[in-house]
């Protein structure tokens, strides 16, 4: 059931997103009654929600009339000044360049570097160690008592799929772990931290460039080698868009697959019919792993920028104009999928936004996807019962987000 109470301007709120029903409540009354609002919230540069899974697709694939620069997320103004004062000024621009910061042929050279690696076919030969990490991952839970924090496991199974790629060492997968949540989860209370995200994402640039350098004195055949000694026009590319490479697969490579797994979790919980469904017919879990991707939607929007003067939904866009694109509404609109505030393990079609389309698709699909299959297949496989042990908590933030804390009860299979 969702909650219809919430004024247009509460999309802002990073609160808002930490009740889904609230959230779904607000974003299905947009989608019926007036699907592209003009929001002028406090504190906030104006924006259009698009709100309607058409329109979205219609923007992401039209990328020369809605371009990434200059803004990727909509963030308050104050937060934004206070982030730069206390990083000394700079603009982010100046120590890290990433891909979703790029549009046209640059972007395209850029995104090339690595786009045969994370192809079905250039991930296969490392399917087998997804596999084992998930099996030591769910095998932590053989220690816990049958009583854990699910969120403990789901964030460091793909944090080390992820470091493992970049060659960072296990013992500094709890320091990437707090980084990347003061840069993607900074609007939480929970993740700030002395300095904000640009101080964090300084850290960063200081721990990878040194990984980058040494890799260039000595290449390897590793991920981490090949963007670090990448090269376009024959120059290698300049130290801030090497690091803004590590850092968009550093960050957005677990964290995302991080909050898909804890709220999948969670909806398999609230919805046992569909983990029983599930155990019964494990030939489910490629459309299984859609629905969670669909459901929980981690990255809750992009910015786009209108190129020229144009029309969207019938209303008219000016050149300039930022356009606010929520992937959560796109994902439960009424006009794609049948009975869309139900969980179905068996949906299909499903064309869900969780990793957007259009030339900004998402990198990293395919990883994600053979990670949440490995980690939900070896947990029916380990698993024999599981249930919430109280209530879960979701992140403050209207950017990346999703259940940060989930306490679950459960008993493990005889082996």
């Amino acid at each position: 059931m969702v909650k219809n109470t919430l004024p247009v301007e509460a999309i802002t709120d990073p609160r808002t997103f930490t009740d889904p029903a609230a959230l779904h409540g607000l974003l299905a009354r947009i989608r019926t009654t007036d699907p592209l609002p003009y929001i002028q919230a406090e504190d906030y540069a104006p924006f259009w929600l698009v709100s309607r899974h058409a329109d979205i697709m219609e923007i992401e694939r039209n990328a020369e009339q809605f371009i990434n620069a200059p803004r990727q997320a909509i963030l308050p103004i104050s937060y934004e000044l206070k982030a730069r004062a206390a990083s000394g000024g700079q603009e982010t621009i100046s120590y890290m360049r990433n891909l979703i910061m790029m549009d046209g042929d640059e972007h395209k050279s850029y995104r090339n570097i690595t786009q045969t690696y994370f192809t079905p076919k250039g991930l296969a030969g490392l399917i087998g160690d997804i596999e084992a990490l998930a099996k030591e991952f769910i095998g932590r839970m053989d220690g816990a008592d049958g009583e854990i924090d699910f969120a403990d496991v789901a964030m460091a199974f793909p944090l080390r799929v992820i470091m493992t790629m970049l060659g960072v060492p296990a013992e500094d997968e709890p320091l990437m772990m707090r980084l990347t949540q003061q840069t993607l989860s900074s609007q939480d209370p929970e993740f700030q931290a002395e300095g904000g995200a640009r101080k964090a994402m300084l850290q960063m640039y200081d721990y990878f460039i040194k990984i980058i350098n040494d890799l260039r004195e000595t290449p390897n055949e590793t991920l981490a080698s090949v963007v670090a000694n990448a090269r376009i026009d024959g120059e290698l590319l300049a130290d801030r868009d090497v690091f803004g490479y590590f850092n968009i697969i550093a960050t957005a490579g677990h964290d995302t697959t991080s909050y898909s797994l804890t709220g999948g979790m969670l909806a398999f919980l609230q919805n046992p019919d569909q983990l029983a469904k599930l155990r019964a017919d494990p030939a489910l879990m490629p459309l299984a792993v859609e629905e969670v991707l669909r459901w929980t939607a981690p990255v809750k929007h992009f910015c786009r920028t209108a190129v020229r003067d144009c029309t969207v939904a019938g209303k008219q866009i000016k050149a300039g104009d930022y356009l606010l694109l929520s992937f959560p509404s796109g994902s439960f609109d009424e006009k794609v999928y049948e009975d869309p505030f139900t969980f179905r393990i068996d949906r299909k079609p499903n064309r869900h936004l969780a990793f957007g389309t259009g030339p900004h698709v998402c990198l990293g699909q395919y990883l994600a996807r053979f990670e949440l299959q490995s980690f939900f297949r070896e947990l029916l496989d380990r698993v024999e019962h599981i249930e919430l042990a109280g209530e879960p908590r979701f992140v403050e933030g209207s950017f990346v987000g999703g259940v940060k804390y989930l306490p679950v009860r459960y008993t493990m299979k005889q082996q």
